[in-house]
């Protein structure tokens, strides 16, 4: 169930009599439960409540009805009862129908409320249906409820009024949409002359069979777009003359309504039940915009972002500078005004701004500065200067455009409300302002420029273009004094493999139309290069949310050069976090914060999430585009080792039909005796078989056992195989592997041992998998070898040091490691070992294996899963990091973030004299 759902489950339960026996049961399916489980929590064998009248649900809730007046002695036994401890049980509850209380056991939060009111707190319950909450989540419920009601009138709607659905009319009926939003908001905030009053007339004047109401709210949307002096040309009857005149384009045009149903009629006079006083514009855009999207819909409620990450963004682009300059005016008159000033001149852009939760939280975060400068100035009724003109998106999708100047719009009247009062507020609210302004489309199409252009030149909107923005630019000529520019927001993430073709060539056409150069990008990267170019001609500053993928890899080298030409530099960054919606069990994905801009003398700030959750803020000259401080430099593919290291080569491509590769249980169909075996066969792995046991073998014949192989009828046919498949490719190398059809494509093996390294892992584990395997076993193109490598090598490999670096330098294939040679043993910097540490480093990697064999047969998945790692095998890769580390810096790295300090700091001393990447060559056996 999403948080919609568990909301209206929830509403329903406190409408029903109360039930002091059926209510734990009652509220726990309306958190998700199954049946199966509410049945096993109704024996007496599952419940483990020791409460009168209690049920318990292990590591969930301990929940107790009781008698009039017995609520707060009820809560302190669940409290205190040795079930709910054993049984570790996050919330308590009480109820006696009448009054309601309960109690987060790990953060200590409360809720005490009437009965009928605790459907207004359901979000303080959500983890029990396992959605994470938020602050705002938990405080605001409306926001939830009115998605939910809003959802089931659009569905109704759309059912009723197919044609609407078309992809032609959908425009329409999110249009109108926004303006039963607006009415719902306006009613109930005195907007309009009398609460409820939009709902009240359409209740009142529309027929209970609904066969009228389409004709009461279109005349309702046809007094709203006209003038007060212009009424009585309109012929409008008596009951739609008592609303305002509202326009700014949000009623122009068209105030054609869809045909509504009875129970259509019904949602709506429900909806228009709610207190809409209570909506937050930070979170509601998100939520709605899941309504009129049919994808997203299944996890309606859950798509918003939490103000503490916008704010990551937001802060440190501009708000903390305005916040200094606030706290360095203090009272001096001149000083605040000038502030003042410079804040009215304040463009705040998010090309990808969805329904507008960056400028909203923007405008209410510059309005508060405001406030206090006016307080400090005794100007607290004074009228604000921050137009919301100067706060602009793009948005590809109409529907979430329209609700992000919308959002705007409450954003601005509920400012106006708290910092000047309601009787101010509403003087100055209606008509509408025509210069509201977020367009509709592609973002990385449109000319930025047009759009926020630098400062002294003008752009207009007409208004009856308002909520219908056009995307010919040159209809655009809205008037605009320029200032400061800062932009901001959360792009859309989609990896390489999930982009259209459309979006492919947007990205390679903002990369000067190089295919290869576009081939491992997700498409956010697409705003940084655009933004690099805006900054290039405006010298403005821009941050947004991205996957961190864009600073792992091969993404590094083909994104960053194009944002350090245009002149930018990384202002600051957060390091790698989780940014992750409320859905359940869903979950979210690694990104970093970047801001880009002009070089300033200002010292970087890299923000980086401690341990605990907080946050530790490291500041330095520069900020690397692997978002470490140091000189910022870019990780290339590299043909040979910089350090002295062993060469690493991939394993051995088939390349054969299948008809070399073997399972185990297929050996013996081939008839060989034991010195055939032994000659022609080999175990062969790739990366899963050496992670996870198995594997396989393979026909393996030297050339100068050719024609003893082929004298072997069943290894003979499967050879001829190999050359018809080879023979039959497309590809002309395939044709020519076929004069040697006896043999996998490459065909490499150690003398004595080779080294391996998986080609892609899980990124949970610790360890990168690493190991050792004999001279009759040989690898797949899926893994990695050094043959016949001194084994000090494994070392390094299995070191917390190299998977830091691989995790940053490689990249990831979706979330797992993904190991290059090229890439990450290449160019992975080694001081200088002396044989002493040579010794050393191969004592550690001998302890490493000894440790796993101790385990035997532990496969490396079991050995090296992050909860069930053997204590003996840690011990031994702690001593291995020990060993290595102190080579690096005579001492353990206090986390990762030196680690790759340090790497860095030494890849740039080693790198400094080389020229091109010389010729890899063959590591010397032991």
């Amino acid at each position: 169930m999403n948080a919609v759902e568990i909301e209206e489950a929830v509403s329903e339960l406190v409408d029903q009599p109360f039930d002091t026996a059926e209510f734990p049961f009652a509220f726990l399916a309306a958190f998700g439960n199954k049946e199966t489980t509410i049945k096993r929590l109704r024996t007496a064998s599952a419940n483990a409540s020791d409460v009168t009248g209690g049920v318990l649900q292990k590591s969930n809730i301990h929940i107790a009805t009781c008698s009039e007046g017995m609520v707060g002695e009820t809560l302190i036994a669940l409290r205190n009862s040795p079930k709910t401890t054993s049984n570790k049980v996050k919330f308590i509850l009480a109820t006696d129908g009448l009054s309601f209380e309960a109690e987060d056991l790990t953060s200590g939060e409360t809720v005490a409320c009437a009965y009928a009111k605790f459907p207004e707190h359901f979000g303080f319950f959500l983890p029990l249906a396992g959605i994470t909450t938020v602050k705002q989540i938990r405080e605001s419920s409306f926001d939830i409820r009115a998605t939910g009601r809003l959802n089931k009138l659009y569905v109704e709607l759309l059912k009723d009024n197919p044609d609407w659905a078309t992809a032609a009319r959908r425009p329409d009926m999110n249009h109108f949409m926004a303006r039963l939003i607006f009415c719902f908001f306006a009613e109930d905030t005195d907007i309009f002359n009398g609460e409820g009053l939009f709902t009240a007339t359409i209740d009142q004047m529309s027929d209970r069979e609904s066969s009228n109401t389409r004709y009461v709210i279109s005349t309702l949307f046809r007094a709203m777009n006209t003038r007060i002096e212009d009424r009585a040309k309109a012929e409008l009857p008596r009951w739609a003359n008592g609303f305002p005149y509202v326009n700014g384009g949000l009623f122009s045009g068209s105030t054609e309504v869809p045909k509504f149903s009875k129970i259509a009629r019904s949602y709506l006079l429900h909806i228009g039940g709610l207190n809409w006083k209570m909506i937050n514009p930070d979170i509601f855009g998100s939520m709605i915009q899941a309504v009129a999207d049919d994808d997203e819909r299944g996890a309606l409620g859950m798509h918003y972002t939490s103000v503490p990450n916008i704010l990551k963004v937001l802060n440190p682009l501009f708000l903390d500078d305005l916040r200094d300059r606030l706290e360095e005016a203090g009272t001096n008159p001149r000083m605040l005004l000038n502030l003042r000033r410079r804040m009215s001149r304040i463009r705040v852009f998010d090309p990808a701004c969805g329904s507008g939760n960056f400028l909203v939280i923007a405008y209410k975060q510059m309005r508060e500065i405001e406030a206090e400068i006016n307080k400090r100035r005794g100007e607290s009724d004074r009228r604000t200067e921050i137009p919301l003109t100067n706060f602009r998106g793009i948005e590809l999708r109409d529907f979430p455009a329209e609700i992000a100047r919308l959002a705007l719009i409450i954003a601005e009247y509920q400012c106006d409300v708290l910092y000047r009062g309601q009787k101010e507020a509403l003087a100055e609210f209606l008509p509408l302002d025509a210069e509201n302004w977020i367009v509709s489309g592609n973002a990385l199409r449109l000319d930025w420029l047009s759009i926020c252009p630098p400062a002294g030149t003008g752009i207009k909107l007409h208004a009856e273009d308002l909520f219908h923005t056009p995307l010919d630019q040159p209809q655009i000529d809205f008037e605009n004094e320029g200032g400061e520019t800062y932009i901001c927001g959360n792009p859309p993430y989609l990896g390489f493999t999930w982009q259209s073709r459309e979006q492919k060539a947007e990205i390679r056409e903002l990369l000067g139309g190089r295919s290869s150069a576009s081939g491992f990008l997700d498409y956010v990267a697409g705003w940084f290069v655009k933004a690099a170019e805006y900054i290039d001609r405006t010298g403005s500053v821009a941050a947004f949310v991205a996957t961190n993928s864009i600073c792992q890899g091969q993404s590094v080298p083909l994104l960053w050069p194009h944002v350090f030409e245009a002149g930018c530099q990384i202002l600051f960054a957060y390091t790698s976090f989780k940014w992750s919606n409320l859905a359940s069990n869903k979950a979210g994905v690694t990104v970093a914060v970047i801001g880009i801009g002009r070089p300033t003398s200002s010292p970087r700030k890299l923000f980086e999430h401690d341990d605990t959750g907080g946050v530790v803020v490291r500041m330095g000259a520069s900020i690397t585009p692997y978002l470490t401080l140091g000189q910022s430099i870019i990780i290339e593919k590299r043909n040979a080792p910089i350090s002295d290291l062993s060469v690493m080569e991939f394993g051995n491509k088939p390349t054969d039909g299948g008809h070399l590769l073997l399972r185990p249980d297929e050996v013996p169909l081939l008839g060989l005796s034991q010195k055939e075996e032994a000659t022609f066969i080999r175990r062969i792995y790739g990366s899963d078989d050496f992670i996870n046991g198995g594997g396989r073998c393979c026909v393996w014949i030297e050339d100068t056992h050719l024609g003893e192989a082929l004298a072997i009828d069943t290894i003979r046919e499967r050879v001829d195989a190999v050359r018809r498949v080879r023979l039959s490719s497309p590809d002309k190398g395939a044709n020519a592997l076929a004069k040697r059809a006896h043999q996998l494509k490459l065909m490499r093996i150690g003398t004595r041992h080779a080294i391996v390294v998986a080609g892609v892992s899980s990124e949970h584990r610790s360890f990168l998998p690493v190991g050792l395997v004999d001279n009759r076993t040989t690898l797949t193109n899926l893994a990695f070898a050094l043959y016949d490598a001194p084994l000090w090598n494994m070392a390094l490999i299995a070191s917390s040091l190299h998977i830091s670096w691989i995790a940053t330098v490689c990249g990831k294939l979706e979330t797992r490691y993904r190991y290059s040679n090229t890439l990450g043993w290449n160019t992975f910097p080694v001081p200088p070992l002396t044989e002493k540490n040579k010794a050393d480093l191969t004592r550690c990697a001998e302890d490493i294996l000894l440790a796993r064999e101790a385990h035997f047969p532990a496969t490396i998945a079991d050995l090296y899963d992050p909860d069930a790692m053997p204590a003996d095998l840690r011990a031994a890769h702690e001593r291995n990091d020990e060993v290595l580390e102190r080579i690096y810096i005579g001492r353990r790295f206090r986390n990762d973030t030196e680690r790759l300090e340090k790497l860095f700091e030494l890849y740039t001393k080693m790198t400094a004299n080389l020229g091109k990447s010389p010729k890899a060559r063959r590591a010397a056996t032991i």
